[in-house]
């Protein structure tokens, strides 16, 4: 992707789904009673007439969800569950572990964004198409047999089989339907600006990552707040929700700084780069890698600023569920910076965090305290590392005061709720069972795939 993937960009969950388990809403259950009778008919299935709702009270979160076969689940709804764990490596496990209703409506927020991202990325289609259909790309959820078919790209299948994925997206609620929608639109539009324009300035990044990654973040708020899991002020104050994605954006774009490069493509604001270089690629050479980390170090210190508002954000948080989905890969964010802060190795190929250090922050991002606690110790790690003769050194110090200030316990971003050992176990088994099962499985997939292909 130009930059989409990387937004919509922890796990691959290999454990059966669990049934929503708040019930749904009064308005759509003739809906989703029919449309099962459609789903079974389409799998081959007798249709089954349909009996009353089950009466199931409305539960704050459990301590551990059961899980049930993905067998459950109407056919249309599996295809789209299947398609989320083949093209997402960031977000399949915590989107399948969220609450109610809410898991579907993400899963299909998500797959929507991928497709138009998918469209985006594609070199092959001229702009004289793309431009259009990156704009009215919103539209086609409301076309029942809307698919495009030449496609390149290693997701296509989310674009041939667009038809399953409106389908289901039509059969959301209202509410979910309306956030998605709007939030398709509008990044559309911010991808079509930006084929043929460089980001320039520092504000302009910024407009950017608004695009590709805040207006995600502002998406998922809504569809928290819709479904009456958060208070409406997550999904009403934008400020913070554009903030979340923004931390993530930079720091990918930051990460993979090389890879954009020997795939032709350039995020690293001009503004800053120039200081530094008379090209972007120019960086990479090693007789300028001493100038390329000041450049690092500078952007690192942009993306830290995103922090404070970061834990405003979650401190707002509580519902377990939500809680793990949002913190999860803000502390990945800040674990990645800290890696790549003043580190060469940038230049020079992939910077990753450690499989057991990644498990480890899953285990622990389970509290507003917890999180506190990580982002205070990365801050650290980078403070240990600023060269007193960067360029950026006294505005790297002045953020990190911010945010130790931020992560200090009694400071103003408190904590609003305590969960059980009993789920805060359970919630740690799963990020283990995940992690262990995202390797061989991530394999299995790709061979798979592969093998269809010859």
């Amino acid at each position: 992707m130009a930059a989409g993937s990387r937004a919509v960009s922890v796990l691959r969950r290999t454990l059966t789904l669990s049934p929503p388990r708040n019930p749904p809403r009064a308005a759509g259950r003739r809906r989703a009673q029919q449309q099962q009778q459609q789903q079974q008919q389409h799998c081959g299935a007798p249709a089954v007439p349909p009996g009353p709702p089950p009466a199931a009270p409305r539960l704050q979160p459990a301590p551990c969800a059961p899980l049930c076969p993905q067998d459950s689940l109407g056919c249309g709804l599996r295809t789209c569950y299947r398609y989320l764990n083949q093209t997402s490596r960031s977000f399949a496990a915590v989107i399948q572990a969220l609450d109610g209703e809410l898991r579907h409506a993400v899963c299909i927020f998500y797959l929507v964004l991928r497709a138009l991202d998918t469209v985006e990325d594609d070199m092959s289609i001229p702009l004289d198409v793309k431009v259009p259909m990156l704009h009215e790309f919103h539209s086609y959820l409301y076309q029942p047999d809307w698919k495009y078919m030449e496609s390149k790209e290693k997701d296509r299948q989310v674009l041939e089989d667009f038809p399953t994925i409106s389908m289901e997206f039509r059969n959301l609620s209202k509410v979910y339907q309306d956030v998605i929608s709007d939030i398709c639109h509008k990044m559309g539009v911010g991808m079509a600006e930006f084929l043929e324009k460089k980001v320039d300035s520092q504000h302009e990044w910024d407009k950017y990552c608004h695009y590709v990654a805040g207006l995600v973040g502002i998406g998922l708020s809504r569809l928290f707040s819709a479904s009456e899991l958060e208070d409406s002020i997550v999904g009403q104050d934008t400020h913070l929700a554009n903030s979340m994605g923004l931390f993530l954006q930079k720091t990918n774009i930051i990460r993979d700084y090389l890879e954009d490069q020997m795939e032709g493509r350039e995020f690293w604001p001009r503004e800053v780069w120039s200081r530094y270089a008379k090209k972007l690629s120019d960086l990479a050479k090693p007789e300028n890698i001493d100038v390329a980390v000041q450049c690092l170090n500078e952007l690192i210190t942009n993306a830290l600023h995103h922090v404070p508002d970061v834990l405003t954000y979650l401190s707002r948080l509580r519902n377990q569920s939500v809680f793990n989905f949002c913190a999860i890969p803000q502390v990945m964010a800040i674990a990645t910076l800290a890696a790549c802060y003043n580190n060469q190795q940038v230049f020079r190929g992939v910077v990753k965090i450690r499989k057991g250090q990644a498990v480890t922050l899953m285990m622990d991002a389970t509290n507003i305290k917890a999180v506190k606690a990580i982002m205070y110790q990365y801050v650290e790690e980078i403070y240990q590392k600023i060269p007193s003769t960067d360029p950026s050194s006294n505005k790297t110090q002045q953020v990190i005061a911010s945010i130790r200030a931020a992560s200090l316990p009694g400071s103003p971003v408190a904590s609003r709720h305590h969960y059980s050992p009993i789920y805060l176990s359970c919630a740690m088994l799963l990020a283990a069972l995940s992690w262990q099962y995202l390797s061989t499985l991530s394999k299995a997939t790709e061979e798979y795939v592969q093998a269809g292909d010859n």
